[in-house]
């Protein structure tokens, strides 16, 4: 007599069952930072980018075997979005079902894991530079899926700020950070250089520096050197020659300073005007690095480690930026709006477009 057999089904315990609100919850509706987390669950090249890290990833022995690089991964991607350090974010997972399921962890099989794991795991990214070539990573696949850097390339700088006080066990800065003036305030810390393609708005370069570096020296390094046009404010007037070494067919678009001898001139005024409606694309990437992402002051101490940071968020603002210009076209002009966005902004499938509404470091995926 033949043994009846049932077919396999996944256990599941009951703090995923909670988790998943199966049966626990009957009047709920998903928060902005669920809409967020599913959009990110769709759109990042989650394995494309563990590529570029496994090389260096720990790989199972004798000992205890390595969490998951996709899980470590999405935690540190997490750590970016919702500005957390490595001790907030482990409380965060335990906190919250939302980011649990996002990273997939069951809290009646496994432990989330700790804070001293995270920062292993941001070491590792540090150590190998691998900020730099996730950034890479992600302009790579946004060639692959059609975008294409244009001819004309808008670049900018913008400070973070670096504790300034001395109350510490070295008594004294951090040595690679530096103060600089603008206008008639002192601040204290590095700058965030970047090149951005003025036709959608995407960072293809950048370049890290002490703050103290004027925006001109790293120009060169912003450029892929196709440009036919380059923008910029008024730190990047008068340098032609420069512009020319790295890109010799481009014109000069940066503003030019419109008070000499104490008059105005309108007709410059005028001119700058114009230029700035293309320049304003570069401050979106800001933003979102600093404004969503929360990267307006440095937590680590040392140029390189906060280098990999920034590297990192702006890789992310990258993936995020198209997404939003279908959102808003979507909120805009409904449905069939977002049919009708160019094949480059769009990461999702199909059925995504419409979804939930001294030391100087450089890189360029180009």
């Amino acid at each position: 007599m033949g043994v009846k057999r049932y077919p396999q089904m996944k256990q599941q315990t009951l703090a995923m069952a909670a988790d998943q609100d199966n049966g626990f919850e009957h009047s709920r509706k998903p928060t902005r930072r669920e809409d967020f987390l599913r959009t990110m669950q769709t759109i990042v090249p989650w394995a494309a980018l563990c590529q570029v890290i496994e090389p260096h990833y720990p790989k199972a022995g004798n000992g205890r075997p390595p969490i998951g690089l996709e899980r470590m991964l999405r935690i540190h991607f997490l750590q970016h979005w919702f500005n957390l350090a490595d001790l907030a974010c482990e409380e965060a997972l335990y906190d919250s079902a939302g980011l649990r399921r996002f990273v997939g962890i069951d809290l009646g099989r496994e432990r989330v894991p700790d804070a001293t794991t995270l920062l292993e795991f941001r070491k590792l990214l540090h150590e190998h530079k691998l900020g730099e070539a996730l950034f890479a990573k992600v302009g790579q696949q946004l060639q692959e899926r059609g975008f294409k850097v244009n001819t004309g390339t808008i670049v900018d700088a913008t400070i973070i700020a670096a504790p300034s006080s001395t109350k510490n066990a070295d008594k004294a800065r951090d040595p690679d950070m530096h103060q600089t003036r603008k206008g008639q305030q002192w601040y204290f810390g590095m700058k965030l250089h970047i090149g951005v393609d003025s036709q959608s708005g995407l960072a293809h370069s950048a370049v890290v520096t002490a703050a103290n570096v004027h925006d001109k020296h790293p120009l060169p390094d912003l450029l892929h050197g196709n440009e036919r046009r380059v923008y910029g404010d008024s730190a990047y007037a008068s340098q032609k020659t420069l512009i020319a070494s790295k890109a010799p067919r481009a014109k000069d678009f940066t503003n030019q300073r419109i008070r000499r001898a104490g008059e105005v001139d309108e007709v410059q005024r005028a001119k700058n005007r114009n230029k700035s409606r293309v320049r304003a694309r570069v401050e979106h990437v800001f933003a979102v690095v600093k404004r969503l992402w929360g990267f307006t002051k440095v937590r680590y101490r040392g140029l390189q480690k906060n280098a990999t940071r920034a590297f990192t968020a702006l890789a992310l603002a990258n993936i995020y930026l198209p997404e939003g210009a279908c959102r808003d076209r979507c909120a805009r002009k409904g449905p069939k709006g977002a049919q009708r966005l160019p094949k480059q902004a769009l990461w999702g499938k199909a059925q995504y477009l419409c979804g939930p509404f001294g030391i100087q470091m450089a890189v360029r995926w180009i």
